[in-house]
């Protein structure tokens, strides 16, 4: 099992606990027995089932130690070779091309009652990851259900968020496109925060999403579309830090996510007709006049269905408001995650830049975080602890550093000199 196999498998954990954690479940007994009662494609291990008890752990161990104690704890044995047999994967590929349409687990459970596999010679788990390598897996459809419309009876309970193409900047005769990432509050109407950007990637998400738990505070659930960066790690990752649970709409429904879809047609309606040629001139003038319409305008304007302005729906509740004001720490939870193999002098290498890590970490696997925009900070995590972070290799600098047992080059040159 690899870190990310592990990472992978406490994001699974947490989401069947974050129903918990945000609130949501009034009788826990209840919902632990309803998640008991069905079966999961878990990752790594496939279909699986777990004991009431067994989550009410994940949730125990989450209150306590955090994410990381989500994870499954490494192997004392890892690295141990247990590969299929030719002769058994022969027989495997034999048996699936006669029962295609069987599911992983009723094809596994056949083979045991036929005495073609013994569960000594191989786990399903190991049966389930060969067939998935060999794309022979079944995936029943999924049942549709019916969409109703919802509304959340307190605020920062669900935060809808989306991206909206904005109108287009002129710069130096360019034409620069934008676009709106904003998210917003189900039950108050209220903005957390939204802004213009010139980019797609994850770093316009992180931007919008980290100011707005920062003036805000932080929500139980957000539900955003299918989008690469809505489905990034980094997200999931994030979410879990802060013990938000992610949701998913389907993909093509924008009507699921009719609130934010109408704050967007607001925006079309009421705010982009009032733009002018200096309002387009840059994006800082274009975000500066959506500020001031957001605040003045949509959140102090009166809303049919809240019989309210969306500040004063907000307002009304504040002292339910779960605040986040470390602004650093908030910096660290969206961080990029990557993996590295020390080298035998102590290096990594990020983005074609070598950097020195503590000479105790020699020949391991690690974790460092970055922000992938910048590269400015390189941060180094070993078994879920910070341990500092890594410093640039200046090789220059190298040349004067004496080692025991050995002397420099410039020594050597002294000599002959």
């Amino acid at each position: 099992m690899t870190d990310n196999d592990r990472e992978q498998i406490a994001l699974f954990r947490f989401r069947l606990i974050s129903p918990i954690l945000n609130g949501q479940v009034e009788n826990q007994s209840e919902y632990l027995a309803t998640v008991s009662a069905k079966k999961y494609d878990v990752p790594y291990y496939g279909l699986k089932e777990y004991a009431p008890k067994t989550v009410y752990t994940w949730l125990r161990n989450y209150r306590r130690n955090g994410f990381d104690a989500l994870k499954p704890k490494k192997r004392s044995d890892r690295g141990a070779s247990r590969k299929i047999t030719p002769e058994l994967e022969e027989m495997l590929l034999s048996e699936r091309e006669k029962f295609p349409q069987l599911s992983v687990s009723l094809f596994y459970d056949q083979l045991v009652a036929k005495d073609k596999l013994l569960p000594s010679q191989l786990s399903y788990s190991t049966v389930y990851r060969f067939f998935k390598r060999e794309g022979l897996l079944t995936n029943s459809p999924r049942r549709e259900l019916n969409r109703r419309r919802f509304a959340y009876d307190c605020v920062n309970a669900l935060w809808q968020g989306d991206t909206m193409v904005g109108p287009y900047l002129k710069v130096d005769s360019k034409k620069i496109k934008t676009f709106l990432f904003a998210f917003i509050d189900d039950c108050s109407r209220v903005i957390p925060f939204a802004m213009f950007l010139v980019s797609e990637k994850f770093s316009s998400v992180a931007k919008v999403l980290s100011e707005a738990i920062l003036r805000r505070g932080i929500p139980r659930l957000i539900y955003v579309d299918n989008g690469k960066v809505y489905r990034s790690d980094r997200l999931h990752f994030a979410c879990a830090a802060l013990g938000v649970t992610l949701i998913h709409t389907k993909p093509y429904d924008a009507a699921s996510k009719g609130k934010i879809e109408r704050f967007f047609l607001t925006v079309r309606k009421r705010f982009i007709p009032l733009l002018t040629d200096d309002d387009l001139s840059s994006l800082d003038a274009l975000n500066q006049k959506f500020f001031r319409w957001l605040e003045e305008d949509y959140h102090r304007k009166f809303h049919s269905a809240l019989e309210m302005t969306p500040l004063d729906k907000y307002m009304s509740q504040i002292s339910k408001v779960k605040t986040f004001d470390d602004p650093e720490k908030m910096k660290m939870i969206f961080l990029k995650r990557a993996k590295r193999k020390v080298k035998h002098d102590a290096t990594i290498s990020v983005n074609c830049q070598l950097y020195e890590v503590p000479p105790t970490l020699i020949a391991k696997r690690i974790e460092v975080r970055f922000n992938p925009d910048t590269y400015e900070k390189i941060f180094i995590y070993d078994d879920g602890k910070c341990l500092g972070l890594a410093k640039p290799v200046v090789l220059s600098d190298n040349a004067y550093v004496k080692r025991k047992d050995s002397i420099s080059f410039q020594d050597i040159i002294k000599e002959r000199d």
